[in-house]
């Protein structure tokens, strides 16, 4: 495969939520954030702590037709990386907004193994941001679950903090992370 790939990445239509949701949406890990939860009385620490793993794990990222389809309204994010070169969808990112709190939040950002480690997810986020600031939102937030290690270093590369977490948010009770930055 060559290292030059031409790409371009649109708006997301009804059309394209097959070929998303036919990507290759696995990750492998060596790494996952282990929370400690200490309560005393009066007193709550709750600690993250980075655990290496005995082996690779290799975790199914859950891509969900529900949740792209609301990210299709103008009103919220849904973006397609397709190639120029008919290799069809490669990748894709939703991010649904709250305008109450001036805020847009990342919901899935997945890029096709075979194209991992070419940028494709910088330049998605860098879109994201853009359509953020023009829809007059002042901060973005990532989420993702403990699990998954490269995407919490994607967005500490990509410039986003540790934020916050929910203990209890996906369907199936796994910690959700979350990472923001201020779009100001």
């Amino acid at each position: 495969m060559s290292t030059l790939l031409s790409i371009v990445i649109r708006d997301g239509l009804e059309s394209d939520l097959a070929a998303c949701l036919a990507l290759d949406h696995r990750y492998d890990t060596d790494h996952v954030w282990q929370m400690t939860v200490n309560e005393q009385p009066g007193d709550y620490q709750i600690s993250f702590k980075t655990q290496r793993l005995p082996r690779t794990l290799e975790a199914d990222y859950p891509a969900d037709e529900y949740r792209l389809r609301l990210a299709l309204p103008p009103d919220q994010c849904f973006l397609v990386v397709a190639s120029k070169d008919g290799q069809g969808i490669l990748a894709y990112l939703t991010m649904r907004t709250d305008p109450a709190y001036r805020m847009a939040r990342i919901q899935d950002m997945v890029v096709s193994r075979p194209f991992r480690r070419r940028r494709i997810g910088t330049r998605l986020v860098n879109v994201a941001r853009q359509w953020a600031k023009e829809h007059g939102l002042d901060q973005l937030t990532a989420e993702m679950d403990t699990r998954n290690y490269p995407a919490i270093v994607f967005c500490r590369t990509a410039g986003f903090t540790f934020c916050g977490y929910n203990d209890q948010y996906f369907p199936n009770q796994d910690i959700a992370l979350f990472f923001g930055q201020s779009l100001r």
